[in-house]
């Protein structure tokens, strides 16, 4: 076994394993959430543009909490901000379990959960390997806590399905969000110490550079922020069919269980992609990765929906699309601790993340909007396609270099 970290006492093969069982624990329940739409606004008579709303906000909320989430963990260590993190998702499946209104499903599936997330999903699980994992360990980590969130989203929709047909959609959220507390003891392992963090490979890390300081010098680099618009398009994909491909497949003629199963494949693909994605980031231009990528979501998710609707075509649309689902993740996340080192890559990170809950807060509404004036998700598809055409175009000016600083900004020798 390795030999622990400057950063921790924790070698890093314990730090990559507590990292990916919190990826994997905190991702199933929120990539389950679409096989509920159905038997909530069946028992509750709501049209699926109420769910939708509370997932947009969900996706938006996660969002907008997670740059704050990564500063306060940047700054006070990643311990105590999973941990509370942990104790609202779980305190928001619980509410979304027994919401009879509106109102009350908004704040525990769309409030609760949604600033949960921002404080224990994998993208606080990414800023902890940064600062905690050697340099060589940190582009493989990134895939390896990617692809455990992913095969969260292959155990956990056929285990909702289970326990929706034998318990009850209500005391199935219950369960998980037991499982979901189990983060609590885990985040010990990814205990940051509240340092300015370490050097890097990439720009390395300043000392007396301020937040605002380097908040500034991010949003006036051109290159992060065309990183951040093309990462939009991600979240508006997956939200979307994360909340609706269950419903898709069921007006489409198919049972609940090939839905439940796509999702599953996707997760499980998933797993195989974003391994192989933080592996491609070490060994070929990033930002061509990412461009490849977006283009190749529009192509699966074209011939997805021209083709008849069949479990064949579902599960063979779960493969494709899972294989390009979170890979994304490993190289946005690698250029921005290349731009800008790690001692604000978790705040940084979650500006861009923002961007991609912003991009799932309107892929979600928006569907359930649409289907409801049009009958249909259609539109919502086609709009798929346009944007990961445009992401696809949108990553090819990167620049995969650290950002240039003038003397006043650079490290004491």
């Amino acid at each position: 076994m390795s030999a622990p970290s400057a950063q921790s006492r924790v070698s890093p093969e314990l730090i990559v394993l507590a990292g990916c069982l919190i990826a994997l624990i905190t991702f199933g329940p929120r990539a389950s959430v679409g096989l509920f739409q159905i038997p909530m606004t069946t028992e509750f008579g709501w049209g699926r543009d109420t769910f939708s709303l509370a997932i947009a906000f969900q996706n938006l909320l996660w969002g907008l909490g997670q740059p704050f989430a990564g500063a306060v963990a940047d700054r006070f260590g990643a311990f105590k901000v999973l941990c509370a993190g942990a104790l609202l998702y779980a305190l928001g499946l619980v509410v979304m379990a027994y919401a009879s209104t509106p109102g009350v499903l908004h704040l525990g599936a769309g409030v609760l959960i949604g600033f949960g997330l921002s404080g224990c999903s994998f993208n606080l699980v990414l800023g902890a390997f940064g600062k905690l994992l050697p340099e060589q360990w940190r582009p493989m980590a990134f895939g390896a806590g990617t692809a455990a969130g992913s095969f969260g989203q292959f155990l956990f929709p056929p285990i909702g399905n289970v326990l929706i047909d034998s318990f009850g959609w209500h005391q199935a959220l219950v369960i998980f969000a037991a499982s979901v507390l189990l983060v609590m003891p885990l985040a010990l392992a990814l205990a940051t110490r509240p340092t300015a963090g370490t050097a890097t490979a990439g720009a390395a890390n300043v000392p007396n550079q301020s937040i605002k300081q380097a908040l500034t010098e991010a949003f006036q680099h051109r290159s992060y922020v065309l990183l951040v618009l093309g990462f939009f398009t991600c979240g508006f994909q997956l939200a979307f069919i994360t909340a609706h491909l269950p419903a898709y497949l069921k007006d489409a003629g198919l049972s609940a269980a090939v839905g439940g199963w796509t999702l599953a494949v996707i997760g499980l693909a998933n797993a195989f992609g974003s391994l192989g994605s933080g592996w491609l980031s070490t060994r070929m231009s990033k930002r061509w990765l990412l461009a490849w990528i977006y283009f190749g979501r529009s192509v699966a998710i074209a011939a997805f929906i021209l083709l008849p609707a069949s479990p064949v075509t579902s599960i063979a649309f779960g493969i494709s699309i899972g294989l390009l689902w979170l890979s994304t993740v490993p190289p946005t996340s690698s250029l921005v601790m290349l731009m800008f080192g790690t001692r604000y890559m978790a705040m940084l990170y979650g500006f861009a993340f923002f961007s991609h809950q912003v991009g799932g807060f309107l892929g979600v509404w928006l569907g359930g909007e649409l289907y409801e004036i049009y009958g249909s998700y259609t539109v919502v598809w086609w709009l798929s396609i346009a944007l990961g055409i445009a992401s696809a175009l949108i990553n090819l000016p990167i620049k995969e270099r650290p950002v240039e600083r003038g003397p006043a900004l650079q490290p004491a020798e």
